[in-house]
């Protein structure tokens, strides 16, 4: 179990402090608005009421001692930088911050951090990227160019063997395949796909691109 703490109560910052929670971490909310913290407080292990724009009282929480932090403040970008400053100050290297514009993204580049969210932006791209290839349940990128993929086989490919479905995809690794409570690691080539069999995949975006044509 690790511990985390996230900055900023609001609807994001809520949302990965449950899930956090949910994942049996320790976590700490932290937000200035008394309605937030009340919202969440039964539902995570410490909900604070406390200004996170004061290197004090980041201090005073043991923030240091968590392995990564989030800042989810929303609107205040001021208050966000200079919440980030503090963190940096503290030692703390693992630090997620939630971007609202894109001086606020440059700025957080030029401070070193870990990772830059942009919550409205990434939900539009998981939105079009479910309309354009509707048989990509779930998608996780590693990088800018590879990504692993959840990929729902349909009644186009019922009865297909595994080995023809993959054929001239060299670039592709097959993690496992799912079929209901049942998951295979080593795949035969003759295993016979059936619908609603789950392949997880590894590979440059491109050939994934290519590859879910198969599946339309």
């Amino acid at each position: 179990m690790a511990q985390f703490a996230v900055i900023g109560l609001g609807s994001f910052g809520e949302a990965v402090a449950l899930e956090l929670t949910n994942l049996n971490h320790d976590v700490i909310g932290i937000d200035t608005l008394k309605k937030n913290v009340e919202n969440i407080a039964d539902k995570i292990s410490h909900a604070v009421i406390a200004d996170a724009t004061d290197e004090h009282v980041l201090d005073e929480l043991n923030i240091k001692n968590c392995d990564a932090v989030v800042v989810a403040i929303g609107e205040d970008i001021e208050a966000s930088i200079l919440c980030v400053l503090h963190l940096k100050n503290l030692g703390i290297e693992k630090i997620f911050v939630k971007a609202k514009s894109k001086s606020h993204h440059m700025i957080l580049s030029h401070l070193g951090i870990s990772k830059i969210i942009h919550p409205e932006e990434d939900m539009g791209i998981r939105v079009a990227q479910s309309l354009s290839y509707p048989m990509v349940r779930r998608y996780m990128a590693l990088n800018n160019d590879r990504y692993i993929v959840k990929i729902e086989i349909g009644a186009n490919l019922q009865g297909a063997q595994f080995q023809t479905v993959m054929e001239n995809t060299p670039e592709l690794t097959t993690l496992l395949l799912q079929r209901g409570s049942h998951v295979l690691y080593d795949i035969a080539p003759g295993t016979i796909l059936q619908e609603k069999d789950i392949l997880i995949l590894e590979g440059p975006v491109e050939m994934l691109r290519q590859f879910s044509i198969r599946f339309l």
